[in-house]
């Protein structure tokens, strides 16, 4: 099979991590604006076409199906080809369905039964942006993003409640902001031992992913710059993350997946025919990363382990 993306082998530590010939291909097409994937345990992914305002799911025999519409936006006036269906997806320590709502503005969660309890739509009684990418920590606190994408006019937009766009932590009902100073908070994930909180910021002006330690209340402090790619050219931003077992992230960014260490070296690269916006640990095993890419949804063998709710 031929292989449907380019590796940059940048250090040779990446070897560890990505086979000499690695097995990738695309998997399916055609959609709006892919992001959000999740593996469920039952053998299937979950994605989400935002424009479309629809969860997908794809199975292993290749099947498409429509999972959840409308996804993130419950009004009829969209503006066409507008993002507001749903974006980041996770799932709970109940194997519930964790959804980041666009055009609804909030969090929700999917009931066993096909109900949704809303777990977060406002900060302080004012609501919040459009929540972006979400993950759940071992002790079932909900961590999650809010830049204003889901805003027709962003920033500037005159339904934007909120003076800044926060990174927020959800627990026994509870929601702390955590920290307000990035411009486009986006993808975020947990180091292995939960120690550390890593979050991208999808600016143009400052393409960054930032690394913060985690205090034993959950909150976040010593936020530092864990690397900068501002000054790369490629088309792409810091979007959505994910990470090994070994501590490894695979970042969506300029000109592809990103490939870190721990300590924050760039490894390599893993190029594709769109730009990536997502990924997320699949298959059996848990080494399958599956990429939603634009209109495009990938996936790439590697050789250890991931990180999945």
């Amino acid at each position: 099979m031929a292989s449907c993306c380019r590796i940059r082998r940048i250090h040779g530590a990446v070897d560890a991590i990505i086979p000499p010939v690695p097995i990738a291909e695309k998997v399916a097409g055609g959609f709006g604006f892919t992001e959000g994937p999740v593996w469920v345990r039952d053998g299937f992914l979950l994605f989400s076409d935002i424009p479309n305002n629809v969860i997908l799911k794809w199975g292993p025999s290749g099947s498409i199906s429509e999972f959840l519409k409308p996804s993130g936006y419950d009004g009829s006036d969209a503006i066409p080809g507008s993002h507001m269906g749903s974006n980041g997806l996770t799932l709970d320590h109940q194997a519930r369905l964790i959804i980041c709502e666009h055009g609804n503005r909030r969090v929700t969660r999917l009931e066993m039964d096909g109900s949704r309890t809303v777990l977060a739509d406002n900060y302080l009684g004012k609501r919040l942006n459009s929540p972006n990418d979400v993950v759940c920590k071992s002790d079932g606190a909900i961590y999650f993003t809010d830049p204003p994408y889901g805003l027709p006019k962003r920033d500037t937009d005159p339904q934007k409640e909120l003076s800044f766009n926060g990174v927020y932590r959800l627990s026994q009902g509870r929601l702390q902001l955590l920290d307000e100073n990035m411009s486009r908070p986006n993808g975020l994930a947990f180091s292995p031992d939960e120690n550390h909180l890593f979050v991208s910021n999808s600016d143009a002006s400052r393409k960054i992913w930032m690394r913060y330690e985690v205090a034993t209340d959950g909150t976040l402090s010593r936020g530092e710059v864990f690397y900068d790619a501002t000054q790369t050219p490629a088309e792409g931003l810091p979007d959505g993350l994910k990470i090994d077992r070994l501590g490894n992230l695979y970042c969506t960014g300029p000109g592809g997946i990103w490939v870190f260490s721990h300590e924050g070296q760039h490894l390599g690269m893993i190029e594709l025919p769109e730009v990536p916006a997502n990924c997320a640990w699949g298959d059996e095993e848990g080494k399958t990363l599956y990429i939603t890419a634009r209109k495009g949804l990938y996936r790439i063998e590697l050789n250890i382990k991931g990180i999945r709710p």
